[in-house]
């Protein structure tokens, strides 16, 4: 008979353990998913692990699409360590490209009124302040009203797309765009100067592992991420020590909608170059895995964030050369999920076999 018995302590090696094998079971089951569905599992294992790093150009589509999730994921992992559970980063990161890509709209069309070296500057603040603002919402009713954050934040993501959605199909939509659903294109003086020629990526990733130092400073390095931290851990504790819990629902929330903003609003000024109502693929929502994947760590979301973005750009690659639907970079993403959660189990308890 197969048991579960309590560990006396967390084991350290089955939480470093815990990703990788979640990683395997999940390539495991993939491999079984594709032979389900006809298709020869190597060719569709190569399509998302081994495409995605086959060249130069590949590696940077890579770093583009970890960009706005890593930056999203350790917003998140302050929240989630402070015990603040924002499952609203998708309206943040949308709120964000609004903010960001209004003032590069408007900029593009007052060509001139500002210094040219200030456009990607204030874009870029904007985004940071569309999202903090957006996160701000959520805490505001719960500090003031102890409203759930979790169905609030979710919420609000909704009414974030449906705020997108009536600017690009209505007051900015552009005149000359054929009645398609978008803003006119930015100005190049809005645009996030490009890090490799020749490629998408921009200087946005290198100011999100920027983001990931400062935020590995905060959390393990300074009193006030301790405090976070403590309040989440043992919020008891945190109020008999007089940690302001206030103060870390306020700062964990503005931080974390500050970051997934700022990832808007690069997406938008970066590889768009304009607004349309598909800025975001879902990277507020797949920041979410990519943040407990990386155990919550700022590093670890570097690595958990690269990690998904193959998966994004295998799904998309699966599409076209081996005709499977959208769908399944989903599907691999919550069998990664699934996966971590069944296999951190194991932290806390070990298997005893035991007859009878």
């Amino acid at each position: 008979m197969l048991r579960l018995e309590a560990r006396q302590t967390a084991s350290r090696l089955m939480s470093t353990l815990s990703p990788v094998i979640a990683v395997a079971i999940t390539v495991l089951v993939a491999a079984a998913l594709f032979v389900a569905l006809g298709r020869d599992p190597v060719r569709g294992l190569a399509v998302f692990l081994v495409e995605p790093l086959a060249n130069r150009y590949a590696l940077t589509e890579l770093a583009l699409k970890a960009t706005p999730l890593v930056l999203c994921a350790i917003g998140l992992s302050l929240c989630f360590r402070a015990n603040v559970w924002n499952i609203g980063a998708e309206g943040q990161f949308l709120l964000g490209a609004i903010a960001g890509g209004g003032v590069a709209l408007w900029a593009t069309v007052n060509v001139g009124v500002l210094p040219r070296p200030a456009l990607v500057p204030l874009v870029l603040v904007a985004g940071m302040l569309g999202g903090a603002g957006w996160a701000a919402i959520t805490a505001l009713l719960r500090d003031r009203f102890n409203a759930n954050e979790i169905l609030v934040s979710l919420m609000l993501v909704y009414v974030a797309q449906l705020l997108l959605s009536y600017l690009v199909f209505g007051p900015w939509k552009d005149p000359q765009g054929y009645n398609f659903p978008q803003t006119r294109s930015f100005d190049a003086a809005t645009m996030l100067p490009l890090l490799v020629p020749q490629s998408r990526l921009h200087v946005g990733a290198l100011i999100a592992l920027a983001l990931v130092a400062a935020t590995w400073v905060l959390m393990f390095r300074t009193f006030a991420g301790f405090q976070l931290q403590v309040g989440g851990i043992a919020p008891l504790a945190a109020r008999y020590a007089g940690f302001p819990a206030r103060r870390a629902l306020w700062s964990a929330m503005l931080l974390s909608g500050g970051f997934a903003g700022l990832a808007g609003a690069m997406e938008a000024a970066g590889p768009l170059g304009q607004l349309t109502p598909n800025v975001s693929t879902g990277y507020g929502f797949t920041a979410i895995i990519v943040a407990f994947v990386g155990r919550l760590h700022p590093v670890g979301c570097v690595l958990s964030g690269l990690l998904l973005s193959m998966f994004v750009i295998g799904g998309e690659l699966s599409q076209s050369r081996l005709g499977l639907p959208s769908a399944l970079t989903g599907v691999f993403e919550g069998l990664l999920l699934f996966s971590l959660l069944a296999c951190d189990t194991l932290v806390h308890y070990r298997m005893r076999f035991r007859r009878g």
